[in-house]
């Protein structure tokens, strides 16, 4: 492992975390719910924050497979994650000229600034077996969620100041400060990914399986890709296995992630409150993120994983009955214990069942199973809070999502996974001992 491409590697999870702290977690749903959506009842303006990330997640999981096949197929994962850091931070900063009543064009802002996170991501993903020997892979993911705390911490440290002493400062109000909040978000993404953008090849000769064809022969290759791996993805049964594991409890923990401070504004919470318990929430990710890839490393990635499920098994029960300031400061460290370690080991272990010569591939599908169970469990949220016009019962059915990944969880063999992706490798020579074909008619 090169430890520059390494730390180059860990940074771009310190940048791009501005977007996942700030904009899908913390500021952007509160000011979504008391400023870009004023006037419109709690509920629905609860409902409508969840269905734009139900589009922005469709429209990732649609762009998902092609992105990853095209990289695969042109070596160029270095261009697509820098295409996709530039739109996503843009998106994040003109949000800086949004303000009351303006939720449709927030919406549209935070559907393009997701394609740009979620799509990046699966090339960020996919570059993990580039850069680390199989070994090495547990500890580089928790590194690069445990700097993504940091980073993304730090960041809203600096924004819980902004907002609070937004007077002193010398703002004119603490719209404004949330503005210039939205702006340096997108600034800070887009300043961290430059070592990842010099340390990782733009793109890597060596892999490009596109030479001589043109940009629209590579675009049908991709597709065929696609649709090839789709055909035959049963050749891996067990990484078929995690991935629709994957696709509930990545559901449960995203929609936890993106609706929990809009959840808290809707029960009555004060704005500062629910950004000091989220900014809590990074902090405490740091060193149990750390723990949790030294614990994989004692009783294994899977377990660990299952421990995280069944903790936010508690979480989801315990956000149900959730009334005041201090529950939501409780909940806030226990989403902190486990959602770097889940999460991080949940990339982990994908990539051990990968094929090495289709990650970018099979990272879109990972991205596009993850992508549509993100879709489905804001829109769930969303249509159950419009409904029954309280979220209350909306966070209670995000329970299905953690108790079916987990049960789909148990049917995976890992080591059963491993060797038929390392299977994919084998010469037919060696899989038949040397023995010459049997003879055809």
């Amino acid at each position: 492992m090169d430890p520059k491409q390494a730390r180059a590697w860990v940074m771009y999870d310190w940048a791009n975390s501005a977007f996942a702290t700030t904009m899908i977690a913390a500021v952007l749903p509160i000011f979504y719910q008391n400023v870009a959506a004023a006037g419109l009842d709690d509920a629905i303006a609860t409902s409508y924050w969840a269905f734009s990330q139900t589009i922005a997640m469709i429209l990732v999981a649609v762009l998902s497979p092609l992105l990853g096949a095209a990289a695969d197929v042109g070596g160029r994962k270095g261009t697509y994650l820098m295409i996709a850091a530039i739109l996503g931070a843009a998106a994040s900063s003109a949000m800086a000229l949004t303000g009351t009543g303006d939720y449709i064009f927030v919406s549209i802002l935070f559907i393009i600034a997701t394609l740009g996170f979620s799509g990046g991501n699966t090339f960020y993903d996919s570059m993990l077996r580039d850069i680390a020997a199989p070994s090495e892979r547990d500890m580089l993911s928790a590194r690069g969620y445990m700097f993504g705390y940091i980073g993304g911490g730090l960041l809203l440290l600096v924004h819980v100041v902004m907002i609070q002493g937004w007077e002193s400062i010398g703002f004119t109000s603490q719209i404004q400060a949330m503005q210039l909040v939205f702006l340096t978000s997108g600034l800070w993404w887009l300043l961290f990914a430059i070592p990842l953008f010099r340390r990782f090849p733009l793109r890597d000769t060596s892999a490009s399986r596109s030479a001589g064809r043109s940009v629209g022969q590579t675009a049908l290759h991709s597709v065929k890709s696609v649709a090839s791996t789709l055909l035959h993805v049963k050749k891996y049964p067990e990484l078929f296995k995690y991935l629709i594991a994957f696709w509930f409890f990545n559901d449960g923990i995203s929609t936890i992630i993106s609706m929990a401070a809009i959840y808290g504004a809707e029960i009555g919470i004060g704005t500062t409150h629910l950004i000091t318990a989220l900014l809590i929430t990074q902090f405490v990710g740091v060193p149990f993120t750390f723990l949790f890839g030294k614990l994989a490393g004692k009783i294994g990635a899977k377990r660990s994983l299952y421990l995280s499920l069944w903790f936010y098994v508690v979480i989801v029960i315990f956000g149900y009955f959730m009334e005041t300031a201090l529950h939501f400061y409780i909940l806030a460290f226990m989403v902190g214990v486990v959602q770097g370690g889940s999460q991080s080991l949940a990339r982990s272990i994908y990539s051990r069942l990968v094929p090495a010569h289709k990650t970018s591939e099979f990272f879109g599908f990972m991205s596009l199973s993850g992508k549509v169970s993100a879709a489905l469990g804001p829109a769930v949220f969303g249509f159950t809070a419009a409904v029954t016009g309280t979220s209350r019962l909306a966070i209670l059915s995000v329970l299905i999502f953690f108790v079916a990944g987990i049960w789909m969880l148990t049917r995976v063999n890992l080591a059963k996974g491993e060797a038929e992706a390392l299977e994919d490798f084998v010469p037919p020579i060696t899989r038949n001992q040397g023995k010459p074909p049997a003879a055809t008619l």
